[in-house]
């Protein structure tokens, strides 16, 4: 499985208003492990940047002076993402932003040369309802360095968004391991009878522990306004006269 952790700095906050992408990066995972891969380019968006964005990321007007346009890049940039899965935090935010560079040069949307896009931001609300969910929040919360982030950088966020992504869904590389591992083979002996092997044992969960669980659904199910795949649907409200 091939994955592309991806992150992008603008000019602003809207497209629609006329802002541009103004980096790209990326980093590359296959079955879950850096390959050590990754695209990164800074590109002149022919226009202003907003003040608040230059405080954000540091990114100056003078500096893209001298760097290539998107049409210039963008076909290396769709080589290096096609067919990954892209793993983004906040994802509506970038895709909307790539889909209109391309869209501005009559090129095939992000969502046609992706299969599927992961949004971490979304994943880390439903993981952690209530809880923070910025990226140096989520850093803090797996135990990832990010004491070098001084201001927000593509390449340098892609990395350790790969590093979250792998944190939050540790239990999917447990399982990953485990189809890869071949089967067991049993020895059933000289006489091919049946073998018999000990019964089960069956753990109950204590009362206490129903109780949290019951509390983490109802947590769930508060964060999606009352919808919760393991909770039966609340009843219908009664029409009123």
């Amino acid at each position: 499985m091939r994955q592309i952790v991806l992150d992008t700095e603008t000019t602003g906050l809207d497209w629609k208003n006329g802002d541009r992408v103004i980096e790209i990066g990326c980093v590359e995972l296959i079955d879950r492990k850096l390959t050590g891969r990754h695209y990164h380019v800074f590109i002149n968006p022919q226009r202003e940047i907003d003040a608040g964005a230059i405080a954000v990321h540091g990114i100056t007007n003078e500096f893209l002076v001298d760097k290539p346009l998107f049409k210039d890049i963008v076909e290396e940039f769709e080589e290096f993402v096609a067919d990954g899965e892209l793993v983004i935090h906040n994802a509506s935010f970038d895709v909307g932003f790539l889909n209109h560079e391309l869209n501005l040069l009559g090129r095939p949307l992000l969502t046609a040369i992706c299969p599927s896009v992961i949004d971490t931001l979304k994943l880390a609300k439903e993981q952690n309802p209530g809880k923070k969910a910025s990226l140096n929040a989520l850093c803090s919360l797996y135990e990832i360095d990010n004491t070098h982030r001084t201001l927000h950088g593509a390449l340098l966020d892609a990395e350790l968004l790969a590093d979250v992504y792998l944190a939050m869904t540790r239990g999917q590389e447990s399982l990953i391991m485990m189809l890869d591992e071949p089967a067991t083979q049993v020895d059933d002996g000289d006489a091919g009878g049946p073998i018999e092997r000990p019964p089960l044992r069956v753990l109950r969960a204590t009362p206490e522990e129903l109780e949290g669980h019951d509390k983490v659904l109802g947590e769930i199910a508060k964060a999606n306004k009352g919808n919760c795949l393991w909770l039966p649907p609340a009843p219908a409200e009664a029409p009123t006269a």
